[in-house]
């Protein structure tokens, strides 16, 4: 009788040592944005592009991998008019319209920069343009290091 008992003390410290385990919570993973810059290069004659630069910051608690960083003109427009700011939302982003971080540890910071966040066309005569209002950089994906 005394062996059962101790058995089944055992069995049920065991069955609640597995519950506590299981629900042990999950580090979560968190980079965002630290600074963040936007300029402006004239392209070719009569066109401009906006690049943009900066940091992220892994505020996490665990290292990640494959930051995908890029940006967005929320102001720009998606018709090709000359002297107006123009995004292609549809399209992919290209391989330098975007940053990609290979690793970055918790508590880690990360310099980024890309091309083509927005473009210009000028026709002849025309001021050059001005940065545009509603830029922003986000951070598209990034996986945990297991």
């Amino acid at each position: 009788m005394n062996f059962c008992r101790q058995l089944s003390i055992l069995a049920l410290s065991v069955v609640i040592g597995i519950c506590l385990v299981s629900c042990e919570k999950k580090k979560q993973g968190k980079v965002v944005i630290a600074e963040q810059e936007f300029t402006m290069q004239e392209d070719k004659e009569n066109t401009f592009r906006i690049d943009a630069r900066g940091k992220i910051r892994n505020v996490g608690e665990v290292d990640v991998k494959n930051v995908v960083v890029t940006g967005y003109c929320r102001s720009c427009g998606e018709e090709w008019i000359p002297g107006k700011w123009f995004v292609s939302s549809d399209a992919e982003k290209l391989p330098e319209q975007k940053a990609v971080i290979n690793f970055l540890p918790a508590g880690g910071e990360a310099e980024f920069s890309f091309m083509r966040v927005a473009d210009m066309l000028l026709t002849a005569g025309q001021s050059p343009p001005e940065l545009p209002e509603k830029m922003e950089v986000v951070i598209e994906s990034f996986e945990i290091v297991e």
